[in-house]
């Protein structure tokens, strides 16, 4: 990956209504900007632009469809990121230490719950 696209990538997740929007998109494949823009209490025109940093970024795929314009989650560029900074054994030691700490997460807001 490019210094450019990497420096694009980090900027348009510095957001975190992009962030937010990203996860919309995921969650939502082939939603339309108005399904994203439903989440906001900005203009639609905002959230355009805030999408078109993402697809700047590649993290977002969009194709028009008449006046709609459908998009999709691309994790292909955050995958180069992982790979740049882990190697395989990082990787499992990281996706261990992950679910660990969901783990010890659930069981603490369990006991608050409870409480």
């Amino acid at each position: 990956m490019k210094p450019e696209s990497m420096d694009k990538l980090f900027q348009a997740l510095a957001s975190a209504p992009r962030r937010r929007m990203l996860d919309i998109v995921r969650d939502e494949p082939g939603c339309n900007v108005a399904a994203v823009a439903r989440h906001f209490d900005v203009s639609r025109i905002a959230v355009m632009k805030h999408l078109a940093v993402l697809e700047s970024a590649g993290l977002v795929i969009s194709e028009k469809e008449g006046r709609a314009r459908r998009l999709w989650f691309n994790a292909a560029p955050i995958q180069q990121i992982h790979e740049r900074w882990t190697t395989e054994y990082s990787a499992h030691w990281a996706g261990r230490l992950t679910a660990f700490k969901h783990m010890v997460e659930k069981k603490a807001s369990t006991k608050e719950d409870a409480s």
